[in-house]
């Protein structure tokens, strides 16, 4: 018994040993502020206006109204998911009166289109054609695109509920309300 509680002992020792010998200080140290530029006053500011390189939730707010207005605009009633460049769901919409497997339907296209960086219509076409690899679960059909700013990938969106053409125009409607 004494021999199983000193073994136990040693371990444990051992272990509290090593976590503050790797432990690093400069971790524990406050971080100083990264220097920022001084803000230019008035219309004096020369270049291009800073891109997002990542989709924030103000984005996807913006490209799901602007899907939704296109989806009420028509009277379609549909889901609309829209995800970040890595695939995880940011905003979800579930006009009254979609099917239940409208849901898993637009979470595949956003999903196909973060694997493809492509269209599903445009990933569909070369998918026959032989130009690109098969996704596991791939829509090769159109409604999911891309979201793009400032020539970066930075999301899905992808509708599902009326014919695929039709998915693909709310989409496109909402994907175009941030690609500046």
């Amino acid at each position: 018994m004494k021999h199983h509680l000193s073994t136990r002992l040693v371990w444990a020792l051992t272990l509290f040993a090593l976590v503050i010998a790797f432990e690093r200080p400069e971790a524990q140290a406050p971080q100083a502020p990264a220097p920022q530029a001084p803000a230019q006053k008035g219309p004096a500011q020369k270049g291009p206006a800073p891109v997002a390189s990542s989709l924030t939730y103000d984005m996807a707010k913006q490209i799901m109204d602007a899907a939704e207005a296109e989806a009420r605009q028509s009277k379609w009633n549909v889901v609309i998911v829209v995800t970040d460049a890595a695939g995880m769901p940011v905003m979800l919409r579930r006009l009254d009166g979609t099917g239940a497997r409208a849901y898993d339907i637009a979470m595949r296209k956003a999903s196909t289109v973060v694997a493809t960086k492509l269209a599903t219509s445009a990933y569909g076409e070369q998918l026959k054609a032989g130009t690109v690899q098969e996704v596991p679960n791939g829509i090769t059909f159109a409604g999911g695109v891309p979201i793009m700013r400032g020539g970066e990938f930075i999301g899905a969106i992808g509708t599902s509920g009326v014919r695929a053409s039709e998915d693909e125009q709310i989409s496109n409607a909402g994907a175009s309300a941030v690609s500046k």
